[in-house]
């Protein structure tokens, strides 16, 4: 299976760790931004990343590919269960549009735009985010984390967990800390020191360090 997209981007970092901890082989074919790979266009016709393709099928878009994986592979990553599998997509709407919305421009600006198309990015833009709706979210989930080892979803890890766990990766790139927000980085810490997620940090540090030079 391949998986159009760069592990720079939270959706795709997001579906990248799923497959890992599901152990289901694939191969991440790195795009950029507008890339005119055939094959990503052929199956992302929107053009957005991350999308997939296995044995001739294509999708885009992490959380249908996910949920085609679940269903697909059955690696109990999804709750079956009604109310289970409801705060499960419910989690990942959460990461995907509420912590990862507050945070892109910050991501988008500090990052994105000044180390990968050598543009002027807008940094108040930048730092307006970091002090307002950032950290609003970030004392919302907060006040949500489970404690101590727990997962969201109760005693096994899930895509909600893993859905969360990976903008918190690009809120590290972007300069923001969670120094106010003890449970969240406890959590943090935890999931990204799992192999579904440090190989795609340690890779994703290196290639910012030798970027910056």
């Amino acid at each position: 299976m391949k998986i159009y997209g760069s592990s720079f981007s939270p959706y795709a970092r997001k579906v990248i760790a799923y497959c890992i901890e599901a152990g289901i082989d694939h191969e991440l074919v790195s795009i950029g931004l507008g890339s005119p790979d055939p094959g990503f266009q052929a199956a992302s016709p929107l053009g957005k990343m991350p999308a997939m393709e296995d044995d001739g099928f294509t999708l885009a878009d992490s959380s249908a590919i996910i949920h085609y994986l679940e269903a697909r592979h059955r690696p109990g990553l999804i709750p079956q269960a009604p109310q289970g599998l409801g705060k499960a997509v419910w989690w990942d709407e959460v990461a995907d549009a509420e912590l990862f919305g507050a945070l892109q421009p910050a991501f988008f600006n500090r990052i994105v735009l000044p180390l990968f198309q050598r543009r002027e990015g807008d940094m108040a833009a930048a730092d307006r985010v970091m002090a307002g709706p950032v950290p609003k979210i970030l004392d919302w989930l907060e006040a949500h984390m489970p404690e101590g080892d727990g997962w969201l979803l109760g005693e096994r890890l899930t895509l909600a967990d893993i859905a969360i766990a990976s903008p918190l990766v690009n809120l590290r790139h972007a300069g923001g800390t969670l120094d106010a927000h003890p449970r969240i980085a406890a959590f943090a810490e935890r999931l990204h020191a799992r192999p579904c997620f440090a190989s795609s940090i340690a890779w994703e540090e290196r290639a910012l360090a030798k970027i910056r030079g």
